[in-house]
């Protein structure tokens, strides 16, 4: 059966704040007092007997209102509202009961802790509302009750951590809205068990419990009224690890959403996993937007690492994680200047790399990924003014091919590799970008050059290897000189042919 019911919460704190002070001929109206504080969660009971769940912690009051600001007389102006009380402490959780003698028993799960009180409101004539109670950093898991005597039981695991407290509203007039609480982290893994009986030696201790879920990050609180600001939302929790060779890591929690013209939260790492990756959290919106996290990387070289989140508006994409196939760059966020894509992920095996994430308007495209057998991973393109990404380099496939560049930017670079990657072609507007140079190769044909864009010049051609032919130069945009030819190289055998140079375009 499981433990006693956990001990009713504090009662929250009576009455409103003090009275406003009294006004003065043609004074300001008297300064309200403050609201009392809530009062504390119960204690959970203990569990009674071998093998019982303690009982869980009882919640904390609600913080008493803030009185109401005195008002002015002879038109100046009234007293602002006193701040709401704090909320009451979260309650402890009951302690797991003992497991059983002889075979051991597992050992009770610890009680969840009590989420924090809500912050108490601004008086109605502006006072700054009181802050959410430490309720992401209240509510940690309790700890797992000790395996019992004998072979020793398995340590229970640790209780989720609570979700952060929301944050006070505003005041009427524009008071500033309360920050929302910490997400709380997981709880520990309860320890193995393993004690002695008699003089007789224990059992070995079992397991130690996985870690909890990290909670999600408060929600920022909203904006008063006139002019008031919204708070910043929390940080997502970092997901749990897996701990099987082949279970996937646990996703990052979602970062908070910002209140009015508040910055969103950032988003929360993925757990490592001998599976796939975790992905990473969103970034938050409102505001600027905060940056995706990164997607992890996988531990098996047979898995697919994770992928990156894409980035709020007017933050950067994630890279994408490591892994057989890899996880793909995020694309940057848009607004003002955008993020750049993130880098694409290396692949450990055939599988081709994935693309680099594409650049927001004015950032610059990602990364190719690199491969050792597969076709390496293409560069993003740029976003207008931004510059293509880098073909990957690859040790025996096909080279990555640049990313076009965005208006006026340039093109990426082909990857180096057997067979060289393309370069990317150039942008077009007002002096168009130069086309890239192509990827050397280590033993065939060299790529061929970009095109530039209009006013730009053509790339020059990759260098053949082993014998191969060089890469024609790129084609000159209207008014630009057209690429030099690759050149042949191939001891032991006749030279390869010189590519033909670009043509000049058209003045």
């Amino acid at each position: 059966g499981n433990g006693g019911l956990a001990g009713a919460g504090g009662a929250a704190g009576t009455g409103n704040g003090g009275t406003a002070g009294a006004n003065g001929t043609a004074g300001n109206g008297g300064q309200a007092g403050n609201g009392a504080n809530g009062g504390n969660g119960g204690q959970g009971a203990d569990g009674l007997f071998s093998g019982w769940n303690g009982g869980n912690g009882g919640n904390g009051g609600t913080g008493g209102q803030g009185g109401t600001g005195g008002a002015g007389i002879n038109g100046t102006g009234g007293g602002k509202g006193g701040a709401g009380g704090g909320a009451g402490n979260a309650g402890n959780g009951g302690t797991g009961g003992g497991g059983g003698l002889g075979a051991g028993g597992t050992g009770g799960d610890g009680g969840d802790g009590g989420q924090g009180g809500t912050g108490g409101e601004g008086g109605a004539h502006g006072g700054t509302g009181g802050e959410g109670g430490e309720g992401g950093t209240a509510g940690d898991g309790g700890t797992g009750g000790a395996g019992g005597t004998g072979a020793g039981g398995t340590g229970g695991g640790g209780g989720t951590g609570g979700q952060g407290g929301t944050g006070g509203k505003g005041g009427a007039d524009g008071g500033t809205g309360g920050n929302g609480g910490n997400a709380g982290d997981g709880g520990g893994g309860g320890a193995g068990g393993g004690t002695t009986v008699d003089d007789v030696a224990g059992g070995a201790g079992g397991a130690a419990g996985g870690g909890g879920t990290g909670g999600a990050g408060g929600t920022g609180g909203d904006g008063g009224g006139t002019g008031g600001n919204g708070g910043q939302g929390g940080d997502g929790g970092h997901g749990g690890n897996g701990d099987d060779p082949l279970e996937g890591g646990g996703n990052g929690g979602g970062g908070g959403t910002g209140g009015n013209a508040g910055d969103g939260g950032t988003g929360g790492d993925g757990g490592t996993g001998g599976g796939s990756g975790g992905t990473g959290g969103d970034g938050g919106e409102g505001g600027h937007g905060g940056n995706g996290a990164d997607g992890a990387d996988a531990l098996s070289t047979e898995t697919i690492g994770g992928t990156g989140a894409d980035g709020g508006s007017g933050g950067g994409g994630g890279d994408g994680g490591t892994g057989n196939g890899t996880g793909t760059g995020g694309s940057g966020g848009s607004g003002g200047r955008g993020g750049d894509g993130g880098t694409s992920g290396a692949s450990f095996d055939d599988d081709p790399a994935a693309t680099g994430g594409n650049g927001g308007t004015g950032g610059n495209g990602g990364a190719g990924g690199g491969s050792e057998s597969g076709n390496a991973g293409t560069g993003g393109n740029g976003g207008n003014g931004g510059a293509g990404g880098t073909g990957g380099e690859n040790d025996e496939g096909q080279g990555g091919n640049g990313g076009d560049g965005g208006i006026g930017g340039v093109g990426g670079t082909g990857g180096d590799s057997s067979n060289g990657g393309t370069g990317g072609a150039g942008g077009t507007g007002g002096g168009g970008g130069d086309g890239a140079g192509a990827g050397a190769s280590l033993q065939s044909v060299g790529g061929s050059g970009g095109d530039g864009g209009n006013g730009g010049g053509g790339g020059d051609g990759g260098n053949g290897g082993g014998g191969g032919d060089g890469g024609s130069g790129g084609g000159g945009g209207d008014g630009g000189p057209g690429g030099i030819g690759g050149t042949g190289d191939g001891p032991g055998g006749s030279d390869g042919t010189t590519g033909a140079d670009g043509q000049h375009g058209a003045s």
